[in-house]
């Protein structure tokens, strides 16, 4: 009986018991309410009490989001950049708190829309800010503008917009390449004074970095990122400033592949001609002059990407390199004339006759030679010209001069890293250098022949939904392959060419050597000029460097056969004279003189077996032909043991997935 009641009473007894339902305001309501009798063109009222008229000034949060740093200009000094530029102060004329009660609930923010002609519809106050060192500025306006204005319930509001500067930097380059530079963003009111408007950075990550930022710059990295205080006075009054300081030091990988290097060799090809014949006028000047040439084509480009007036590191750098290749010339000239002089003294002390006094004798008259020291007795004794003792004086002097250059120093200023094994005087100075300077939108990988790049996006006002389109990109490297690997490979085997020339054509195989070492690098100038000069090393750069390499070593080896050669030569003619003197026999007057003949006797002399690979090589006895056999064969298999490991390396070992379009 009692059930059916229950039953029929039971769905009014759970409505009861639910609370009720708050009604909600409309956005629409709330901004119409808010900005009833606003008055955008007045500030708000601050928040400190002890201003009773003005309740001090508005304090503006700000907090940058450093999105990427593009077209760092060492001519212009400047740099472009793009972030998320943010600001939260309080207005309590916007608070909308006061229509919440017991039934009626708010939103927790309100967003209000903008258009793009934002200055012709302003609808509530704003910071003035503006960018002291700004050049050119814009705002991103597709699709919408990129602009965000929350309110909060309290009265609190956030402004976010996105802006693409251009910004000036002093910069100091007197360590180029070696510099470190600190580029500023200063921002300020334009009108208000700080009794109007104080900014403050925020307290939890005032500055933020987007993901890869540090990573993606072309020929900088960022290595900090500080925040300070730049409030300015003026003859119209005293401004609140903030400042972001960006200390960014320059990648030398760049200059280390393309001047360094290169630089460092060509010092070493103007030695070559120490260890040459000093008859051997043509190659030594043709070495020497080219040596000279393309240092100083290294020096013109490379100063013209920086258009400084004072000197810089890389002046220092090409000026020693200039010196130590021009004073190898001067050696050569300063030998010359001592062979000439030494040819001289020899044919007057051959044409000279000694007088004979009466008993028939020559009158020899010996003189003291001044007292030295055993080891300098010995090196005039073992090289009797002066133009030979200028050579080996100098095959010692210029490497140990450069070794200096590039030798241990102590600088007490100086914070020496320890990440490198060894401390050199042009380094120590402009590499760890203390002083700190006045000081990309879609960072790409040249590593390869195919770069997937990768985006990650964080804000701090909340999370938003977010649609990826990836797009591989895959290089024809067929023009690549005409215009600068098969070239390379003729000038690789073209150097080869000085293996099978005969030891004594000097000429012929330092020219061979030097022309296919220039042709080389005014290749790999042209490729590199095409491309950003970026800090990791290419696949261009590692072929480049190691064809270079190849043709560097043929004409390093034509100094080593050049140089056994003539110590050969010395020996066969040494060894000649002892055999004519050994065949003379002293005979009585009455009988005729015998001669031995000794090119009929065969000397036994033991030596191993040696493979039948190696029986060519065991059968010539002299070391300088034997090191020509020895490269014809090394520097092929060498050089075809590098292009095996190139192909699998750079092109198999990244073939892209078909499925899903990306690199192994």
């Amino acid at each position: 009986m009692f059930r059916p009641l229950i039953l029929l009473f039971l769905p009014y007894m759970v409505t009861t018991q639910q609370p009720a339902k708050k009604n909600k305001l409309k956005e629409q309501e709330i901004i119409q309410k808010v900005l009833t009798n606003y008055d955008w063109r007045v500030r708000p009222r601050g928040e400190n009490s002890s201003w009773p008229d003005t309740g001090g000034p508005v304090v503006v949060t700000v907090n940058v989001y450093l999105r990427s740093i593009s077209k760092i200009d060492d001519v212009n000094m400047e740099y472009s950049a793009q972030f998320t530029f943010r600001e939260e102060w309080k207005d309590a004329r916007l608070a909308f708190d006061r229509f919440a009660d017991d039934n009626t609930e708010v939103p927790p923010f309100l967003v209000l829309a903008t258009s793009e002609h934002s200055d012709l519809s302003q609808q509530i106050w704003m910071p003035d800010t503006f960018f002291q060192n700004e050049k050119e500025a814009r705002r991103h306006l597709i699709d919408k503008p990129n602009v965000l204005i929350r309110i909060h319930p309290d009265g609190s509001i956030l402004y976010s917009v996105r802006l693409s500067l251009v910004l000036s930097c002093l910069m100091s380059l007197e360590y180029y390449p070696l510099d470190r530079q600190t580029c500023l963003i200063d921002l300020a009111s334009y009108a208000y004074t700080t009794d109007d408007i104080k900014y403050i950075w925020k307290m939890v990550n005032p500055v933020q970095l987007k993901e890869g930022l540090k990573q993606s710059l072309p020929s900088f990295d960022l290595q900090d990122v500080k925040t300070d205080y730049c409030t300015s006075k003026t003859n119209t009054g005293e401004y609140s400033c903030l400042r972001t300081k960006m200390i960014l030091r320059r990648e030398f990988s760049y200059y280390l592949l393309q001047l360094y290097i290169p630089s460092f060799m060509l010092v070493i090809v103007s030695w070559v001609s120490f260890w040459l014949d000093k008859d051997s006028v043509p190659a030594r000047v043709t070495s020497d002059d080219a040596s000279h040439n393309d240092d100083s084509e290294f020096g013109h480009q490379l100063k013209a990407a920086s258009c400084v007036l004072h000197k810089g590191a890389i002046d220092v750098w090409i000026g020693v390199c200039l010196a130590f290749i021009f004073g190898a010339l001067l050696e050569f000239a300063l030998v010359n004339y001592a062979a000439r002089k030494d040819m001289s003294c020899t044919n007057q002390r051959l044409m000279k006759q000694l007088p004979t006094d009466a008993s028939g004798y020559r009158q020899l008259h010996a003189s003291i030679p001044p007292r030295s020291s055993f080891c300098c007795r010995i090196f005039v004794r073992r090289y009797k010209e002066r133009s030979k003792r200028i050579d080996v004086v100098s095959r010692l002097v210029f490497p140990i001069g450069y070794a200096c250059f590039n030798g241990n120093i102590a600088r007490p200023s100086a914070c020496v890293s320890v990440s490198l094994c060894f401390s050199v005087l042009y380094w120590a100075v402009y590499l760890h250098h203390t002083l700190s300077l006045s000081p990309t939108h879609c960072p790409s990988s040249l590593s390869f022949l195919l770069a997937t790049q990768f985006t990650t996006l964080t804000f701090l006002v909340g999370e938003y939904s977010c649609a990826r389109v990836k797009i591989s990109l895959k290089r024809e490297y067929s023009y690549y392959l005409i215009q600068l690997y098969i070239p390379c490979i003729m000038l690789v085997v073209v150097s080869w060419v000085s293996f099978w020339l005969d030891k004594d054509a000097v000429p012929a195989r330092v020219s061979l050597g030097v022309t296919t070492l220039l042709t080389m690098t005014t290749q790999a100038s042209g490729i590199n000029s095409k491309l950003p000069p970026v800090s990791y090393i290419k696949a261009v750069d590692v072929w480049i460097g190691v064809c270079l390499a190849f043709i560097f070593g043929a004409l390093l080896e034509y100094a080593v056969v050049n140089y056994y050669g003539r110590k050969e030569f010395l020996r066969n003619q040494e060894k000649s004279k002892k055999m004519n003197r050994m065949e003379d026999c002293a005979c009585p007057g009455d009988r005729p003189a015998l001669r031995l003949d000794l090119s009929s006797y065969r000397k036994k002399t033991w030596s191993p077996r040696l493979p039948a690979w190696f029986s060519i090589i065991g059968k010539t006895k002299e070391l300088s032909r034997k090191v020509d056999l020895i490269s014809r064969i090394t520097f092929p298999t060498l050089f075809t043991a590098f292009l095996i490991f190139y192909y699998f390396f750079y092109v198999v070992e990244y073939i892209p997935d078909e499925k899903n379009g990306t690199g192994k």
